[in-house]
């Protein structure tokens, strides 16, 4: 009695083991369907969304009479793997950008102009002249200022803004360390017995120094109601003649504005390690971080329809340390950058002169975004999606970009001689594409150009729909 008992038990355990088997199976089955589905349908829901990959919201985060300061947003999707900003810094001739560090780091394109950077690493203060074409890094966290050295000619700088560790997740901050009552220094943030004893001053001394400057994040260095500035001072004064000026300020006590420009030394020295001599500063230039100039490279690529750069750590070792790489490509009329994948990072282009298009093409084979390419525009590509870029007929396209991984990139091309479609050539590909292998090479070794093609529009039959103006 008691076996059949066991026995029976037994195989109810066996019955409903396989029923729920059988039910996690056809559930597991069911949630895969769900999960492509929905991936179908997340797609789908973007495809006629011409403004998907445009970054065409900005903020304007310093405007002065002497140069401003906007920011493009980026976008804060699953589908991007650091929160990289593109940023627009203009500086009108004989202007600086006050000393200051932020939170997230940047990276630096000239576009137009001469500048000079002054950047403290170290408790050194080291300073670089930059020209057009070249690239240059500033940690988050570190200070710095900018200056337009040119006294006729407007200043344009393109930036890269990692905010991944930022104090808010996307969001610039500015801490600066000049300033009065617009903008505040963070020195003003302190009880004034601190700030009396830190910098072994009277408090009128602290409040000549912290409560005069009142034109804002960027001033004139020429402006008559400027002239006081601390700024003013040291920088538009040559480099080897700023130690003995100040020197010969503290020769003369007595006068106000030169009693106020010693307190300012003490303030310098403090923050930046004393100004010893001629032989420190020349130091100072020498161990300053290296710039990058873009335009003095010779192009990765080059043929007779455009050409193109990249710069990743080995060349410019900054960019190790910021993860982040430049690009540049230049189009001729009437020709494509042809279509590719970047399998390492996601891409972000700032077209610099000239006219075009852009196609972004969505993992499940459908049209993401196409759109027209003009001076000023911002776009983004993420990493693993195919795009292709093409000039128009009638003038050169150049574009530069910020990539999110500092190492190579080593584009993957989808057309033309150097493609993996030419790797892959054979009978699974084209079984894959359910055409004989004689089919499928006439359809790959047709073109025999690489990376940059011809772009002829006349070839295309009907238009796929007009792209966002």
């Amino acid at each position: 009695m008691g076996n059949r008992v066991m026995v029976s038990l037994l195989v109810l355990v066996l019955v409903l083991s396989y029923g729920v088997m059988a039910m996690a199976m056809r559930f597991n089955h069911e949630d895969e369907e769900w999960g492509r589905e929905q991936r179908e349908e997340e797609w789908e829901g973007h495809r006629d969304h011409r403004h998907l990959f445009l970054l065409q919201q900005s903020r304007l985060l310093v405007k002065t009479e002497a140069g401003q300061m906007r920011v493009v947003r980026s976008v804060g999707q699953r589908m991007v793997d650091r929160h990289i900003n593109v940023g627009y810094l203009t500086l009108e001739p004989n202007s600086l950008f006050i000393p200051q560090y932020l939170d997230s780091s940047l990276i630096l394109f000239i576009q137009r102009g001469q500048a000079n950077v002054g950047l403290v690493h170290r408790q050194e203060l080291g300073e670089r002249q930059l020209k057009a074409g070249d690239v240059y890094r500033i940690p988050a966290g570190s200070t710095f200022y900018l200056q337009n050295v040119r006294e006729n000619r407007r200043l344009q700088i393109i930036l890269s803004i990692d905010t991944s560790d930022s104090l808010r997740m996307g969001t610039l901050e500015n801490f600066f360390i000049g300033g009065g009552t617009y903008p505040k220094s963070v020195l003003s943030g302190f009880d004034s017995e601190i700030l009396t004893n830190a910098f072994n001053v009277s408090s009128s001394e602290i409040r000549q120094v912290l409560t005069r400057q009142q034109e804002g994040p960027i001033i004139y260095l020429n402006n008559s109601q400027s002239s006081s500035n601390l700024w003013t001072k040291f920088v538009s004064m040559k480099e080897q003649d700023r130690l003995q000026e100040l020197k010969k300020m503290v020769d003369f006590p007595e006068e106000p504005e030169q009693t106020l420009t010693w307190s300012w030394r003490k303030l310098l020295n403090s923050v930046f390690g004393t100004l010893e001599n001629e032989e420190r500063k020349q130091h100072h230039h020498e161990h300053s971080q290296k710039s990058y100039n873009l335009y003095d490279r010779k192009p990765d690529f080059k043929n007779n329809h455009g050409w193109t750069l990249s710069v990743d750590e080995s060349d410019y070792s900054p960019l190790k340390d910021s993860g982040i790489g430049v690009y540049l490509v230049s189009l001729n009329a009437g020709s494509m950058l042809a279509p590719h994948v970047n399998p390492r990072a996601t891409e972000y282009g700032v077209v610099l002169r000239g006219s075009g298009s852009l196609q972004i093409v969505f993992p499940n084979g459908t049209l993401a975004m196409k759109a027209k390419l003009k001076p000023g525009r911002v776009f983004w590509v993420p990493r693993y999606f195919p795009f292709v870029q093409v000039a128009s007929n009638n003038e050169q396209l150049e574009i530069f970009g910020f990539t999110t991984s500092a190492q190579p990139n080593r584009p993957q091309f989808l057309a033309g001689s150097s493609s993996v479609l030419q790797a892959l050539r054979g009978q699974e590909l084209a079984a894959a594409f359910g055409v004989s292998e004689g089919r499928l090479n006439h359809f790959v070794n047709a073109q025999r150009e690489a990376v940059i093609l011809p772009y002829n529009a006349e070839r295309n039959q009907k238009a796929d729909g007009m792209a966002d103006r």
